[in-house]
């Protein structure tokens, strides 16, 4: 049988987004290259280029939605913003 190969994930967080522009947590992704993200209640948008999102412009990510991000830069630069009430995000987080 063959073997997936793929990132190992040795670390997660739960992030609330609100009205105000947030990103991953540094500490807690340090130097890891991969991120899984999904949006557990309430749609969130956002920007993979540092630029901070609105509630009216940026990708938008429904509930249930999954956002992979495959390199260090992604994990950096990306914001999320709710679009109404505030979301919930579940990341993990890894390499390889």
């Amino acid at each position: 049988m063959p073997q997936l190969v793929g990132p190992q994930y040795t670390a997660s967080e739960s992030i609330t987004v609100s009205t105000v522009a947030v990103g991953l947590t540094d500490a807690t992704f340090e130097t890891r290259t991969h991120a899984h993200i999904t949006c557990e209640d309430n749609p969130v948008r956002y920007w993979l280029d540092g630029t901070s999102p609105t509630a009216t412009v940026g990708h938008r990510l429904e509930v249930g939605g999954v956002l992979d991000l495959d390199s260090h830069h992604q994990l950096v630069n990306v914001l999320f913003i709710a679009v109404g009430a505030d979301g919930v995000l579940r990341a993990s987080y890894g390499e390889g």
